[in-house]
C-alpha cells in the first residue's frame, strides 16, 4: 500500500546531484562540498558554476561565464515600463514574480552555439533578477535606474543599482557571502515547485515564477522579513525576555527558530551570525545582534530549538541598509543560481511528478437529486 506522508515528509522524489541538507547532523553540501568549505573562499559566480556544472570553475571558465552574465544586465524596454509603472505599494515580490513571467515573452541570446536554450535562459534569469528588484525599489521612491555596469560583480552591482553609488569591498564581500549560503538548499518548497513544473515540459520563465510564488510564504522565503518585524516589536533588549515568555503562552511562531530539516544548528546561521555582529560593531548600534542572541538563547535553552538561516540574514540585511522588503527578494536573488540548476538537472532526465492521494470523501453511491426537489 502507498505510504501516507504529510508535506511528503520523509519521501524520496527524485535523486539530484546538486546539493544534500543533511538535517542530523546540521550540514549542507554542495556538489560535495561541505557549505562551510566554499562560504567565504568562493565567490558566487563560482557557486553558479559549481550548481550548473557540478564542479568549481577554472580561471578561464569563471571569466566566461562572468562575461555571459554581465552581457545579459539590460532588462527589455517592456520589463522596464512595467517596473516604473507597478503600483508603488505592491510587494517586491509580486513585482519580481510578474517581472520573470515577462521575461518569458522577449527572445534569449544564446552566447555559445553549443548552449541550449535553456541554459541561455538561466544565465538570463541569474543576471537579471537582481536588477528588477533593485529598479523596482528606486522606482516606487521616485529616483532614477542607474546605467547597467559591467565592471563589477553580481552583489556589488545589485547594492549599486540599489543606492546608486558603488559599494564598499566589506558590503559586497557580505552581500556576496550570503548568496553563496542561500544558493541551494535541497528539495525546499520552492526548488520542488520549479522541478514539478519543468516536469511538465512547460517553459524555465514559468517553473521559476512559480517558485518565486513558492519562495513568498512566511513559511519559506518570507520568514527573514517575520524576523524584523519582530525585533522591531520587541524593541530593545530589556523586552526581550517577557515578549518572547507571552509569544510561548500564546503559542505564537517565533520567527527565525527552528527549521523543517535540520534538528541541530543551521550550518549557515554561524557565517551570518558572524557578519551581523561585525556590521553591528561598525555601525555603532549592537541592538539588533544583542536582541537576536538573547532570543536564540531562550529558544534553545526553552524549546531545544536553535535559529536557522532567516535569523541572522534579517541583521545582516537590515545593517547594509536594504529595505525590509526586499529581504525576501534577495533570497530569491540568490536562489535563483540553484532554481535553474534544479530545473536543467530536471530535464536532462525527466519524469512527470504525478504523486497520489487517499480520498477521504463519501464513499461512491450517492443519487442525483433533481433541483427543485433539494
Amino acid at each position: 500500500m502507498p505510504v501516507i506522508s504529510r508535506g511528503l515528509e520523509g519521501i524520496i522524489a527524485a535523486e539530484t546531484r546538486i546539493g544534500d541538507v543533511r538535517g542530523d547532523v546540521g550540514q549542507l553540501i554542495y556538489c560535495g562540498y561541505d557549505i562551510n568549505e566554499l562560504a567565504g573562499k568562493v565567490s558566487y559566480e563560482e557557486v553558479i558554476h559549481l550548481l550548473w556544472h557540478g564542479r568549481l570553475p577554472t580561471q578561464r571558465e569563471l571569466e566566461k561565464l562572468t562575461t555571459a552574465l554581465r552581457a545579459e544586465r539590460e532588462l527589455p524596454d517592456g520589463v522596464l515600463d512595467f517596473i516604473r509603472n507597478a503600483p508603488k505599494t505592491a510587494a517586491p515580490i509580486d513585482v519580481m514574480r510578474s517581472a520573470v513571467s515577462m521575461l518569458g515573452c522577449y527572445p534569449t541570446v544564446r552566447h555559445e552555439l553549443d548552449m541550449s536554450e535553456n541554459q541561455a535562459i538561466a544565465i538570463k534569469l541569474v543576471s537579471q533578477i537582481g536588477m528588477v528588484a533593485a529598479y523596482f525599489h528606486r522606482a516606487r521612491l521616485g529616483l532614477d535606474l542607474p546605467p547597467v555596469r559591467k565592471d563589477l560583480s553580481e552583489a556589488a552591482h545589485f547594492l549599486w543599482l540599489l543606492n546608486g553609488k558603488e559599494p564598499s569591498a566589506e558590503a559586497e564581500q557580505t552581500l556576496d557571502v550570503a548568496y553563496v549560503l542561500h544558493a541551494e538548499h535541497g528539495f525546499n518548497a520552492s526548488t520542488f515547485t520549479a522541478r514539478v513544473v519543468a516536469s511538465t515540459l512547460s517553459d524555465m520563465y514559468s517553473a521559476i515564477s512559480a517558485a518565486i510564488g513558492a519562495l513568498k510564504g512566511p513559511l519559506h522565503g518570507g520568514a527573514n522579513e517575520g524576523v524584523i518585524h519582530m525585533l522591531q516589536e520587541i524593541g530593545s533588549l530589556d523586552r526581550v525576555d517577557s515578549w518572547i515568555e507571552d509569544a510561548l503562552a500564546q503559542k505564537k511562531k517565533i520567527m527565525g527558530i527552528g527549521h523543517r530539516v535540520y534538528k541541530v544548528l543551521d550550518p549557515r546561521a554561524p557565517h551570518l551570525k558572524a557578519m551581523a555582529v561585525k556590521l553591528s560593531e561598525q555601525l555603532g548600534d549592537p541592538k539588533w545582534i544583542q536582541m537576536s542572541e538573547r532570543i536564540a538563547s531562550i529558544m534553545s535553552d526553552r524549546k531545544h530549538l536553535n535559529a536557522n538561516v532567516d535569523f541572522y540574514s534579517a541583521t545582516v540585511y537590515y545593517s547594509l541598509g536594504i529595505p525590509t522588503d526586499l529581504f525576501t527578494p534577495i533570497f530569491a536573488i540568490s536562489r535563483m543560481s540553484g532554481w535553474t540548476a534544479h530545473v536543467l538537472e530536471q530535464l536532462a532526465d525527466n519524469r512527470l511528478y504525478r504523486p497520489l492521494s487517499e480520498y477521504v470523501g463519501p464513499e461512491v453511491g450517492k443519487t442525483v437529486v433533481p433541483i427543485a426537489d433539494r
